[in-house]
């Protein structure tokens, strides 16, 4: 489970800016955010899979990926974290990728996946798991402030209109001034607050359900210790400086790293 708030092309200073928590099992093995062999992507690893739940390039485009809550399961499916990857690599334009995507949706188990390339100022966002009321499975993201939970993007799950409110409250109170990364880091992604299991999705037992229902995660499970494992920030200015900075829990201990960059590619 995941939960990421972003605001995009609408704001002053910012064509781009997110927030993410991954949560995942203890015992999962995860590389911290590091620049890869190819020395052009940034993010952090899975360990098992390979993938990554978040990554960017040199050249402006992003990628992040959150499962689907659902009981129901492909045994053999491809892994979702293989999706920001391929995006990243790959040369096609977002709605291109997308559009890739969604024709082989149905080999993986449920996903929401954002690309996103800041020089041409696109963003698209995919899924396999469409509704009645969102019925398609690549749509383009509006400008403005988002929120994506393991539901459809801007579900009104009680914890994603929690860290909506928030994000919106401490953008408003900076106006047109930088964005204080640290501490929306601190206020909104380390929030325990727990929900009452009368306002929950009803997907999981309640006790689990309820477990999820913060920003913050950190729960014991019959599988074992699961929660958020990672907290990232990752800005990107009008000047094209974009900032990835991920805190990751590695033996019990928080890590932070942190990069900076210009944008290449005519930003």
């Amino acid at each position: 489970m995941c939960i990421a708030a972003f605001l995009w092309q609408a704001h002053p200073l910012y064509p781009f800016f997110l927030l993410l928590n991954r949560d995942e099992y203890r015992t999962r093995p995860t590389k911290p955010l590091e620049w890869w062999e190819c020395g052009d992507i940034l993010g952090g690893r899975d360990g098992l899979a390979g993938g990554t739940w978040l990554a960017c390039s040199r050249n402006g485009r992003v990628a992040f990926v959150t499962n689907f809550r659902e009981v129901q399961s492909l045994p053999q499916a491809k892994s979702r974290g293989e999706l920001p990857v391929r995006f990243l690599k790959s040369k096609k334009a977002p709605l291109d990728f997308a559009k890739e995507v969604a024709k082989e949706a149905d080999q993986y188990n449920g996903f929401n996946l954002i690309v996103a390339e800041i020089s041409s100022k696109t963003m698209f966002y995919i899924t396999n798991r469409p509704t009645n009321d969102s019925p398609s499975l690549v749509t383009e993201v509006s400008p403005g402030i988002h929120v994506l939970t393991n539901a459809q993007l801007d579900s009104p799950w009680p914890k994603a209109q929690r860290l909506d409110q928030s994000f919106r409250d401490l953008v408003d109170k900076n106006g047109d001034r930088e964005l204080p990364t640290e501490e929306m880091v601190e206020k909104l992604m380390t929030n325990t607050i727990k929900d009452d299991e009368s306002l929950l999705p009803g997907i999981y037992s309640p006790r689990r359900e309820y477990q999820y229902s913060s920003i913050f995660v950190d729960t014991d499970t019959e599988l074992g210790r699961y929660g958020t494992g990672s907290i990232s920030a990752l800005s990107v200015k009008n000047s094209g400086e974009a900032t990835f900075s991920q805190r990751n829990l590695q033996n019990d201990e928080w890590i932070d790293n942190s990069f900076t960059f210009q944008i290449e590619n005519n930003f």
